[in-house]
């Protein structure tokens, strides 16, 4: 297996389901008093994080610290890349202090991928850009398989802002791979240019669909990553793409 987490293609199926399967142990490691393992004693994470996050830079963390790493956590606002300081020369520092991984988000395609190169640590990419967010992908993968069992065979509505999403483009890859179809739900507006390298199905139409899922995922607007109107109302996107209870 790579030593890198990039993106979804660098993986196969088998080590998809590799990955999965050490995920419903660490399941059964946080059901416990004191959820903590040794896997990582002695080694020390970096998280990077150049774009603002909540959930993903705490689970990273919490995550790190329950395999027993040790954990640096790294600032932008309060850091020198505020006087200028580049990637790369942030990256040469860490590297001095010796550390293992790297966790990185950025808000432009291909940083982690150059990080990889700049440095010998081990690099999940925890989001780049619109390009791709693997392990998000791969933590939805797991969900389905916890309600389904299985992912080949099912049934997915992936509905919303396909343009904007990297979790769309690295959720689309995951549930090929494991033998899903997949269809994209959104106005032409919110769709990719072309939608050719992927397996998927398209449509405009939700209410067209709903009826043959197993599963229905919603995007959220990128409204952080848009330069122009994409729809013509928000209440008129919600009319047509928002899912709401019956009754």
């Amino acid at each position: 297996m790579n030593r890198h987490l990039l993106t979804i293609a660098e993986l196969e199926p088998e080590e998809i389901a590799e990955i999965l399967d050490v995920t419903d142990t660490m399941v059964e490691v946080n059901s416990r008093r004191i959820p903590r393992v040794p896997a990582l004693r002695g080694r020390t994470i970096v998280s990077l994080f150049y774009e603002d996050s909540t959930r993903t830079r705490i689970s990273f963390e919490t995550a790190a610290k329950r395999l027993s790493a040790d954990v640096m956590g790294f600032s932008v606002g309060t850091s020198s890349a505020n006087k200028g300081e580049s990637v790369r020369d942030t990256v040469e520092t860490l590297e001095a202090m010796g550390v293992d991984a790297i966790v990185v988000r950025h808000r432009s395609s291909g940083v982690p991928a150059n990080i990889a190169r700049w440095s010998d640590a081990a690099v999940v990419n925890a989001g780049d850009g619109w390009h791709a967010h693997p392990t998000q992908a791969l933590l939805d993968a797991y969900t389905l398989r916890s309600r389904f069992g299985s992912i080949d065979g099912l049934n997915v509505a992936i509905v919303g802002d396909i343009l904007h999403s990297r979790v769309a483009r690295s959720t689309i890859e995951v549930l090929d791979l494991l033998g899903a179809e997949v269809t994209l739900v959104a106005p032409p507006t919110l769709l990719p240019p072309s939608v050719e390298p992927w397996n998927v199905r398209v449509t405009h139409d939700l209410d067209s669909v709903l009826g043959g899922v197993d599963a229905c995922y919603l995007l959220r607007m990128q409204g952080e990553r848009m330069n122009e109107a994409h729809v013509p109302s928000l209440r008129e996107y919600t009319m047509l793409y928002g899912l709401t209870a019956p009754g």
